[in-house]
């Protein structure tokens, strides 16, 4: 399976997605003009990674602010990783970053999939 990867911009977030060293994860700022087109690579790259997963799966996500189109997707792609099997989603934010922590909190209610909290330093 190829990887995955998307060069962070001002608006968009980096996308790491690489099976074979395990790496999944969206860092940086997401506000592209077309979310869903922004987005589209990275639910079909889950989708197809959904079919063969490895044994375990981290997707860390270490975003700094995302607008309401991207909150939709970002929501979208939480939905897709429910298919993966032993699916950990760690939540990165800043500790004065309360919108960040309260975002997660609300994705991690939303979605039945296990979420661990991580404050960045």
């Amino acid at each position: 399976m190829n990887t995955l990867y998307l060069t962070e911009t001002q608006d968009t977030p980096q996308v790491t997605l690489n099976k074979n060293d395990g790496v999944f994860e969206l860092v940086g700022r997401s506000l592209p003009e077309d979310s869903v087109e922004f987005y589209a690579p990275v639910l079909q790259w889950i989708r197809e990674y959904a079919q063969a997963p490895n044994p375990a799966t981290a997707f860390h996500f270490k975003l700094e602010y995302f607008n309401t189109s991207s909150s939709k997707l970002i929501l979208d792609l939480l939905h897709e990783l429910k298919h993966i099997k032993n699916i950990t989603v760690f939540w990165h934010y800043h500790q004065d970053d309360e919108s960040m922590d309260e975002a997660g909190h609300e994705y991690a209610e939303q979605v039945e999939i296990p979420f661990e909290f991580k404050v960045l330093q």
